[in-house]
């Protein structure tokens, strides 16, 4: 191969390609260090590169035979195992090298070391002693370090037991205060000796005795601030008990004296309290005065509501209050007897007082009120207008029970209507009760009150309605709720409904009926009522009557036995079919939890009244009269026939005698059609005026009991989509620490990567952005609420944590201020800037995250700029984190 180009090269008449290489050495002189030296065809051609370590196909891990003979291609077969028998030489030659280049320092190993091994030894001496101080000195470190420890678990336990020690103090501390301000006696001092002592003697007076004004609200201040001393206590207790106090064991017999104690002192000035509001024989108490006793009275049931005795105070006012009203006027012989008025605990106005005296009554002037109807009101009764009379009175008109229920409502609205209201305030305030919004009460019908929790006042329930209900149903219940008179019981019924209505209005919310109509009482009470016994004698009462009157089948009115009709039927059938119905709906008959029955009776009266006519009217096809045709082509045959004339006196009889029976079958269907058309007319002229007004009262109300279901699921499903929007927002809190924790200190420009995600469950739920949500077809009905009230839950968990991160920065800043003034000379001088850019990233951080949940509110409808609560968060902020003087 070097043979061939060698002599190509001679045979060139630039052997040595001078010029070429002239030519390079002047551009690159021209060119400087950017110079490209030309390609030329000779460069492209295959270089030769010998065997060696650097060539890859060699050192590879594995070598490839072909790849190795491709890259060799441009040599023969025979020069390539040339070529490697002398790389093989080659390789023997530098391994012998390397054999003898090492193989004297290897012979030479053996000898170097000699010696090393005492040596060694000699090293190894000192290990051991200095092996054996580290141990020594790690026991005695380990020894420093449990001695350490064990003082350090002797000092906490010593500070728990200290802590310990001042709870304990403070705990009897606590009940020697509790006993002086309740003045307890210290004689005694076991609980068999606490048991038999008397702890009335603290009382300003006996039970039930009125107590000297200033003392008795001095007497409720005082009860208060004990109240919240032994509330303290309780607390202390409990945190004492964890720990397994014997001396919480030891004074639990005087913990029980000052609770007994402090029960008794209150149930005594509530009950006076009460007396004195209640009690018109004691004499005329002025407005200040009453106002005073509001007050005390306001005071009292906080106290009880702070005790969760709501059942305590309910039972005082049932004993001392509603029962002696109860027993005074609710008796066997009440419809009989007179009762005597409810006098008003304030004087009337002037304008109503003249007109009230001029009739001769010292009673309020009673509000217009229509007894039960099948018509009720479609005017919710918590949003009606009172402006015609502080309570809801009956038309007592020859009425004895309306009368005394309309004694019981003046002596309710009068005694305890204020004291509700009070109680409602109370516990709401507290936040014993959960408001039961959006449940709509329609006609007055709740149906199944929904569970209320019990932990709150249910004077209305509890005092009210139960000894209202037990003693209308023990002494006056053999007279209402008789069946034998039917007229009397509709009466009573309707009365007493009203009265329940009105008793109703008195309630201070609606959870308040709810939970009365959910009470035993009111149950044993509604099911007193005998409505199968009285539709049964309404039945007897119709039907017998009607039955005779349909046993004749006469609809000729020229008939001697025939029966006229009334009005504008021609038959008394009809007539007294359709007074059955009419009655059926009558106000005197009709009671709207008999709808269906009465529905049911109109019906198969209208059957009965179709089949009578069937029966009375002859078939269509059976009729014996020839048709009048006929006897026109008979008459016609004898004129053109008169040879066929042997019998001449039979065609002038049957013509007469169908004659008279075509005039009864005229008269019949002339009677029948008269009387239908008027029924049909009469019929549905009271389906319009009545029928359908009385049903649609009690179709919207099994629909409205659907709808109040309705809105209480989607109340709970509101909460849950509140809840879990909530917890969204549980990253807010650490957006301080985040911030302060950070390397890089430049301002957010972009929201948290929670802001968008917090209203996501409503989008899920609603199916917005995704498809198949659970609530995807009721959007457009509940979008725009549910998005509402979601919204305005997420603003007030977002205001309170941001109320307490405001907290948290005021106190640090307090922290940092004190170091800075005590160690001064060590602190920096830019840690006050860099805390205010910190509270400057952190601000502008939860602005852009407001915006970002603004955007995401409003893309669901939420009108957020006339949202109060949203309006308040934006101001938060966008205001400082702290105070600018701390």
């Amino acid at each position: 191969m070097s043979s061939r180009v060698s002599q190509a090269a001679a045979k060139s008449p630039d052997p040595y390609e001078l010029e070429r290489l002239a030519e390079e050495l002047v551009a690159r002189e021209l060119a400087g260090s950017s110079y490209t030296p030309r390609t030329t065809a000779s460069t492209e051609l295959p270089i030769y590169v010998p065997l060696s370590h650097g060539n890859p196909h060699i050192t590879a891990e594995v070598f490839n035979v072909e790849e190795f003979l491709l890259s060799r291609s441009h040599t023969s077969l025979h020069d390539l195992r040339s070529e490697l028998r002398d790389y093989l030489t080659s390789l023997k030659e530098e391994l012998v090298l390397l054999i003898n280049d090492d193989y004297e320092a290897f012979i030479s190993l053996s000898t170097d070391l000699r010696g090393e091994g005492s040596r060694l030894e000699k090293l190894k001496l000192p290990l051991g002693d200095l092996r054996k101080r580290i141990s020594e000195s790690r026991a005695g470190l380990q020894a420093t370090q449990d001695s350490i420890q064990e003082t350090l678990d002797a000092r906490t336990k010593l500070r728990e037991e200290k802590a310990l020690l001042h709870l304990l103090l403070k705990i009897s501390e606590s009940v020697t205060r509790l006993e002086s301000l309740l003045l307890i006696s210290q004689v005694t001092t076991s609980p068999l000796e606490s048991h038999n002592s008397n702890y009335q003697f603290h009382l300003p007076a006996s039970a039930g005795q009125p107590i000297d004004d200033k003392s008795q609200g001095n007497r409720a201040k005082h009860l208060s601030r004990v109240t919240a001393e032994y509330a303290q206590l309780l607390y202390h207790i409990e945190k004492a008990k964890e720990e397994n106090c014997a001396f919480v064991d030891e004074i639990r017999w005087r913990i029980d004296r000052i609770q007994s104690t402090l029960t008794s002192d209150l149930d005594h000035i509530f009950s006076a309290i009460l007396t004195s509001l209640t009690n018109i024989e004691a004499g005329k108490v002025i407005d200040l005065e009453r106002a005073k006793l509001y007050v005390d009275l306001t005071e009292c049931l906080r106290i009880y509501d702070s005790l969760h005795l709501w059942r305590v105070a309910e039972e005082i006012m049932r004993r001392d209050v509603m029962q002696a009203f109860i027993k005074k006027t609710i008796f066997p012989d009440a419809l009989a007897a007179s009762l005597s008025p409810v006098l008003p605990h304030t004087p009337l106005p002037a304008a109503l007082s003249t007109r009230t005296e001029s009739r001769g009554s010292a009673l309020l002037p009673r509000t217009p009120y229509t007894p039960f109807t099948a018509f009720a009101t479609k005017q919710n009764p918590f949003e009606a207008s009172h402006a015609s009379g502080p309570v809801h009175l009956l038309d007592e008109s020859n009425d004895a029970l309306a009368k005394l229920y309309n004694q019981i409502l003046r002596f309710i609205e009068r005694d305890f209507g204020r004291i509700m209201e009070i109680a409602e305030r109370v516990s709401l305030k507290a936040g014993s009760t959960k408001s039961q919004s959006g449940i709509a009460l329609g006609d007055y019908d709740l149906g199944d009150a929904q569970q209320v929790s019990a932990d709150s006042f249910e004077i209305m329930t509890n005092v009210v309605w139960v000894e209202i209900g037990r003693a209308i149903m023990d002494e006056l219940g053999t007279v209402i709720f008789a069946p034998g008179n039917p007229n009397e019981f509709r009466k009573h019924h309707s009365t007493t409904q009203a009265f329940i209505r009105s008793l109703e209005f008195l309630a201070p919310s609606t959870h308040s009926v709810q939970n009365m109509r959910s009470h035993p009482v009111f149950t044993a009470f509604q099911r007193r009522w005998q409505l199968d016994v009285y539709f049964q004698l309404r039945w007897k009462e119709v039907v017998p009557k009607l039955e005779e009157t349909l046993s004749s089948r006469i609809l000729d009115p020229d008939a001697p036995n025939f029966t006229p009709g009334r009005n504008v039927f021609v038959t008394a059938q009809a007539a007294d079919v359709f007074t059955a119905i009419a009655s059926c709906w009558s106000a005197e008959v009709y009671i709207p939890d008999l709808a269906h029955r009465f529905w049911k009776f109109t019906l198969q009266l209208l059957s009965r009244y179709r089949e009578w006519l069937e029966n009375s009217l002859p078939p269509a096809a059976g009729s014996p009269v020839k048709p009048a045709a006929n006897i026109t082509n008979e008459k016609a045959s004898a004129i053109v026939n008169p040879s066929r004339s042997s019998t001449p006196g039979l065609t002038p009889e049957v013509t007469i005698e169908s004659t008279a029976a075509d005039e009864i079958l005229l008269r019949q269907f002339a009677t029948a059609l008269v009387d239908i058309r008027a029924m049909t007319s009469q019929v549905l002229h009271l389906w319009r005026e009545e029928i359908s007004e009385m049903l649609g009262v009690a179709l919207r109300s099994q629909l409205e009991q659907l709808s109040a279901l309705s809105t209480s699921l989607c109340s709970q499903a509101t909460a849950i989509l509140s809840r879990r929007c909530c917890d969204a927002l549980l990253p807010v809190r650490s957006i301080p620490s985040q911030f302060r924790a950070m390397s890089n200190k430049r301002l957010p420009s972009e929201p948290s990567y929670f802001a968008p995600t917090i209203l996501r469950p409503v989008k899920i739920f609603f199916g917005i952005g995704t498809v198949g949500g659970p609530g995807e077809r009721l959007k457009e009905e509940l979008l725009r609420n549910v998005s509402n009230d979601v919204v305005e839950s997420v603003c007030q968990r977002y205001i309170q944590y941001l109320t307490a991160m405001k907290k948290t920065e005021e106190s640090l800043r307090r922290l940092k201020k004190g170091k800075k003034s005590t160690l001064s000379l060590f602190g920096s001088a830019t840690a006050g800037k860099d805390d205010g850019k910190d509270e400057e990233r952190i601000r502008v951080q939860m602005i852009l995250d407001v915006e970002a949940f603004k955007t995401e509110g409003e893309t669901l409808g939420v009108d957020m700029q006339s949202m109060n609560s949203f309006i308040v968060l934006d101001q938060m902020v966008r205001a400082e984190l702290v105070d600018g003087d701390l």
